[in-house]
């Protein structure tokens, strides 16, 4: 991306870009397969990319502009977005290989964190219902009667990772709930039809 000309102007947003890579789901696990097939010793492979991306990522100001599949976005912006990979798939192996427990970056955790509770927002703007994610974001959400003072009639609070689970569609929300992994009081803190975000 970096190689390429860098775009004249900037036409996507950062909350764009859960959307866009929902639709986009398919395609990216088939890249991702091909890219596992070829090359056959992971570890050196994305340990050359790191190598790589970290030159580049010193080379480049952070708004330099590159395309991506929500549009044009900074390169800070760009970012975020693998953060957001990281965190989630960082879980995925977490899940899927007993024991391996990788430790998740705790930066990362929490841009992640804040960005999928800002893309709730924007999904599902109003103020009626009250999202926290302690301790990385708080964010107001559903249309309705907004609160102005005192505990909001509705409220859903959750930890970063079942947070992450719910929006990138790993944990679907009525088991979250019925786990009790999710608190929701109030007649609009459903958030279901809003999840996922990622897809």
């Amino acid at each position: 991306m970096l190689d390429e000309p860098e775009p004249a102007r900037q036409d996507g947003r950062l909350l764009d870009w859960p959307s866009a890579i929902a639709a986009d789901a398919d395609a990216i696990a088939g890249t991702a397969r091909r890219l596992a097939a070829g090359h056959p010793d992971l570890d050196a492979h994305l340990a050359d990319v790191e190598r790589r991306f970290t030159g580049r990522l010193d080379a480049h100001p952070g708004g330099r502009l590159i395309p991506t599949s929500a549009g044009v976005l900074p390169l800070a912006d760009y970012v975020v977005t693998r953060a957001v990979e990281l965190v989630v798939h960082t879980d995925d192996l977490n899940a899927a290989v007993p024991g391996l427990d990788i430790p998740y970056d705790r930066q990362a955790l929490a841009v992640c964190t804040r960005l999928l509770a800002d893309a709730l927002a924007a999904k599902a703007p109003g103020g009626s219902t009250e999202v926290r994610i302690p301790p990385y974001a708080v964010v107001q959400c559903v249309e309705g009667p907004r609160h102005t003072r005192g505990t909001p009639p509705n409220v859903v609070e959750t930890d970063p990772l079942t947070w992450i689970r719910l929006a990138g569609g790993r944990t679907a929300w009525q088991d979250a709930v019925a786990a009790a992994k999710v608190s929701a009081s109030g007649e609009r803190a459903d958030l279901g039809p809003y999840l996922p975000l990622l897809g």
